[in-house]
């Protein structure tokens, strides 16, 4: 992190400078990190700039020039999620920075890094990546500005972008340039995205469109929304590395054009990224305690991807809907290593992927064929072709139990209790040791048309999971609870979807604290009904609670019970003419409001 550092190595030059947006830990649930270890173990010498001032250049020089390239990303998480709440205020705190300190990384990061590392150094090429990159690829719909952005790379001085988790693509962009290969010809690598200038792409265009698909532009996404539909959907079904193909956009300047997607690692790639040298520990020179470094120092990735394919989340178009998943081999020695972190008492608090229980699943079309683009693999319903044996699974967490030094093994959350109902072995083992007290799952909503916009299993599934739960624990003599995550504000859910939701809660006894309004983010499917108010998948239209108003009287009513939420309780409520649940008989949600301020 700094030259006295490279000095101590031998190094009088770096090759790769990475400069991001969250405090640096070397550790590999942090993609800094990652990237880093994986440019080391090739040869190359890396060098981290975390959070670095961005009122001038003099931060972006303290590592010098590099031999190759500066490579940027925000962070673990988009700035804007890091910077702001889905109510649009300011953080007071950042898991990412030391001392949990807001402000330390400026709103659009990637952006002003590069503005700045162009300014400091205009001849070295410029990489972006990570979540906020990967995510902005194309024009997209930006909560915070609201408005329709350009990509980023057309927002940005960048000469490439890489986009998915990047270890491939990175290794040879570094060949390429170590041999010399000028950025401006490096247009060929899967799973990154470059750009060409407008006059160039007129002369190219068809000769380009034989192998490339192209998709409105980002002036017709900005002025029409069944335009901007319609580029969504275009673009999620190329996201497979086996079937997908190369996607056009252009801009005003500039055109944009996304190689298809890299493959993922396969399972002796993924073993050795993970079992790379990683010290799980801050860098030295911090004083104050990184608080995300805290919550997953002693967890353990298992696999990347996820199947899923959840409205509000972008999983798919950033690690893929097909799963890759580490040995069982290699797993047991990153258990064992952590033996060997000071402090560790012999607890692993985090087991999995995107999903707990994902590891090791698969269908027999993924590796010849792709995903399919006429259907989701588990929703509405479990697709047959797919594996979703727990049998790998469960040998992982029975031989991480026999680790001597290791008393536990806590999988706390992301299991999906749809795939965990087809397995009851799954269930038992997960239980009798797995759980520490309690479970968190996130049904999300109780009312099935939302779950249905949110492609998420209805409630009777959750239900059905919720009985076997119990029925398991006390077959196996523990007395754990059910935390359920809910949301607020999705496409799709409306006042009396709200209002149907509150009233199953009040009858189930199912209140809880854990509730979050939904937040558009980059990319999805949902921030793409929040905008055109269509559903990309259907071309139907969708109801979307746009106003900060309808989205705060929405959330109130996942927790009705709390004094500061009545009086938006009640406005809902007399909008939808359902003033018979406001008294004090026993299935009213709230009391009548003091005369007066009724209105």
């Amino acid at each position: 992190m700094d030259l006295k550092e490279a000095k101590q190595r031998g190094w009088e030059e770096l090759d790769v400078i990475i400069v991001t947006g969250d405090a640096y830990v070397d550790h590999p649930g942090f993609g800094t990190a990652i990237i880093g270890r994986v440019l080391e173990d090739a040869g190359y010498r890396v060098g981290i700039i975390a959070q670095p001032k961005w009122d001038s250049v003099e931060d972006f020089k303290r590592l010098g020039k590099p031999r190759l390239f500066f490579a940027v990303s925000g962070g673990n998480t988009d700035s804007m999620v890091s910077n702001y709440t889905p109510s649009q205020r300011l953080r007071h705190e950042d898991a990412y920075s030391p001392g949990n300190k807001p402000g330390m990384r400026p709103n659009r990061a990637t952006i002003v890094y590069s503005n700045r590392l162009r300014e400091a150094y205009p001849d070295v090429p410029l990489v972006i990546g990570g979540i906020e990159a990967s995510l902005r690829r194309f024009a997209q719909y930006d909560y915070w500005s609201d408005k329709v952005r350009q990509s980023i790379l057309a927002d940005t001085p960048a000469d490439l972008l890489v986009y998915g988790m990047g270890e491939l693509q990175i290794l040879r962009i570094a060949e390429r340039l170590d041999k010399g290969v000028p950025v401006k010809d490096i247009t060929d690598i899967d799973g990154t995205v470059w750009k060409l200038e407008v006059k160039i792409w007129k002369e190219k265009k068809e000769e380009m469109l034989r192998n490339n698909i192209e998709i409105p532009s980002y002036t017709e996404v900005l002025n029409d929304k069944v335009l901007y539909s319609k580029a969504f959907k275009l673009t999620f079904d190329e996201q497979d590395p086996v079937r997908g193909r190369g996607i056009v956009q252009a801009h005003p300047k500039t055109v944009i054009i996304q190689n298809k997607p890299m493959r993922p690692l396969n399972e002796k790639e993924l073993d050795h990224v993970y079992e790379l040298p990683y010290t799980r520990s801050a860098h030295p020179s911090y004083k104050e305690p990184i608080p995300a470094l805290d919550m997953a120092r002693s967890s353990i990735t298992t696999h990347r991807g996820c199947f899923g394919s959840c409205s509000f989340c972008a999983i798919v178009l950033h690690q893929g809907r097909t799963i890759s998943s580490r040995s069982i081999g290699s797993i047991l020695r990153e258990a064992e290593g952590l033996k060997k972190i000071k402090g560790f008492k012999g607890v692993i608090n985090g087991l999995g992927g995107p999903s707990a229980n994902m590891y090791g699943m698969k269908c027999e079309k993924w590796e010849k064929k792709g995903t399919c683009t006429d259907k989701l693999c588990i929703h509405p319903q479990v697709c047959p072709s797919l594996d979703t044996s727990h049998k790998k699974l469960i040998e992982l967490m029975r031989r991480l139990r026999e680790i001597p030094g290791i008393s536990k093994v806590f999988v706390g959350y992301g299991v999906r209790y749809d795939l965990a109902l087809l397995d009851e072995k799954y269930m038992e083992e997960l239980c009798a040791h797995h759980v520490s007290g309690q479970l968190k799952v996130a049904p999300e909503h109780y009312c099935n048309a939302v779950t249905d916009a949110m492609k998420k299993p209805r409630r009777e599934v959750f239900e059905k999971f919720e009985q076997k739960y119990k029925e398991i624990n006390r077959k196996v003599g523990k007395d754990q609870y059910l935390v359920a995550f809910l949301m607020s504000g999705h496409p799709g859910c409306t006042l009396n979807s709200m209002i149907e939701t509150a009233e199953y809660i009040r009858d189930t006894g199912r209140y809880t604290e854990q509730v979050q309004d939904f937040t558009p983010t980059p990319m999805t499917a949902a921030t793409c009904m929040f905008h055109t108010g269509i559903d990309p998948f259907t071309g139907k239209n969708i109801y979307v609670a746009t106003s900060r108003k309808d989205k705060m009287i929405q959330r109130a009513f996942l927790r009705y019970k709390d004094p500061q939420n009545q009086m938006l309780v009640y406005e809902g409520l007399k909008r939808a003419d359902r003033l018979d649940l406001v008294g004090n008989s026993w299935n009213c949600l709230i009391r009548r409001p003091p005369r007066g301020k009724e209105r």
